[in-house]
Parts: C-alpha cells; structure tokens; sequence
C-alpha cells in the first residue's frame, strides 16, 4: 500500500518495547499501528481476548477486514500529505474508546472512600484521565488537568483513574502531586465502561449533559491546544 504513493510515504516497524512512539503514548500490547504520531490502530481493532468482536477489523483474516483497514490508513496518509493533519488526528478512533458514547453509569470510590455516581457529575463537564504510575507522559498529562480544574473550578470535574498500577505507587504519585482531582484506581469492571484501554494516558471529555465530546490517546504536542479548546466549546 505504501508503493501506491509513490515514495512520498514509508513503512517503519519499530520493535515492541522499544518504540519511542508507544514510550510516549503509553502502548503496552501490540500491534499499534501509527500514521506519523497518530495513533489510528492498537490491538482492541484486530483482536479481542475476551472473544467478543468489537474491533473494527475483526475478524482480522477475511478480505473485507484486510480492504478496512487498507482504506482506512490510506486516507490517513492521504489527509497528512495534503497537510490536513487536524483532520487526520479527528478521524482517527481507536477501537478503543469508539463505543463510548455517554458518561458510564458504573459508580467509583475515590482513594478518600468517597462514592461517585454519574448524577454527582451532572451539569458540569467531565474530563476521564486513564493513567499509570509506570507511564512518564501520564504525570505531565495530571499536571495540566491540574491546571484546568484550577482556572474553571466547579464548572468541569476531573476524574483520574489509575489502571495497571498497585494502589501503593499510586497513592505516592497523588501524595507527590497534589493535585485537585478525583482520584481512583481503575477496577477491571470500572474501566471496562469506559472501553479496552490500551495506552495511556488516555481522556475521554464528555459535556453537561454526559455525551461523549472527545477522545485523546497519547501525549502528542497538540494534546493541550485540542483538548482545551474542545472544553473551552462545552463551557460556552
């Protein structure tokens, strides 16, 4: 597929565990597929281990997932190389979190044993942080939700739930930020509502009435901009 552009694209394989792209947007199972610094794949789209076939390219060995794909990742490239990366990065939806449609029912404890249901969040917007202890980008990523609760206060609630990670570590990374969010560890069943998280730090946004109003994986440079402007609408 890469030949159809004549040279003006090319195919790099970067060894598991040893990719600065996956280091940086929290990747830990393969494949992940990257179009530039786009993450437009990761392993929820090809295969399914509890057997039950969301991914967008499942099952991933008939012709019909093989031509997805291949359209799929060609009009990523195409949109890049006419200089449309914006565009690209908002059409590109892992499988991921493309279910989520609305805030989760499900109700968390927060680390201070406090509970938390969707009704206690109505009529703000909400920002889910899906994060680990293990993952360096996650604590820049905190830092700035920090930042954003601070500057809108009840207007907006920040949710960060911690997956892959001993309640120990986290509750150090808290202790040693000191950040004004609410904070809770990510059971199985917890952040299944929110989708089959394969990177991290990955923030879900959902507005005033609980509707699904964005999806960012990673930590790329744009992360910031996007996000606070895409919040910034909700608030109006």
């Amino acid at each position: 597929m890469v030949r159809d552009f004549g040279g003006r694209a090319r195919f790099v394989v970067e060894n598991y565990g040893d990719s600065e792209l996956a280091r940086r947007f929290g990747v830990t199972f393969y494949p992940a597929i990257f179009v530039d610094d786009i993450l437009v794949a990761t392993p929820r789209d090809f295969y399914n281990p509890d057997d039950r076939a969301t991914g967008r390219y499942i099952p991933f060995k008939t012709a019909a997932s093989h031509d997805r794909f291949r359209d799929d990742l060609s009009r990523m490239i195409t949109l890049i190389l006419a200089g449309r990366k914006d565009a690209a990065r908002s059409v590109a939806a892992p499988a991921a979190v493309e279910a989520v449609s609305r805030l989760p029912e499900a109700s968390l404890t927060d680390l201070e044993g406090r509970s938390l249901a969707r009704a206690d969040l109505a009529g703000r917007a909400v920002l889910v942080e899906l994060w680990a202890t293990w993952c360096p980008p996650c604590r820049g990523s905190l830092a700035w939700l920090g930042g954003l609760k601070k500057r809108y206060g009840d207007r907006v609630a920040v949710v960060a739930i911690a997956v892959q990670s001993e309640e120990s570590a986290v509750r150090k990374v808290v202790g040693e930020l000191g950040l004004p969010l609410t904070w809770a560890m990510g059971t199985p069943e917890l952040v299944r509502a929110y989708g089959d998280v394969t990177s991290v730090p990955t923030l879900l946004l959902f507005d005033r009435e609980g509707r699904a109003a964005g999806s960012f994986y990673g930590a790329p440079p744009t992360l910031h901009s996007e996000a606070e402007a895409r919040l910034a609408t909700l608030l109006e």
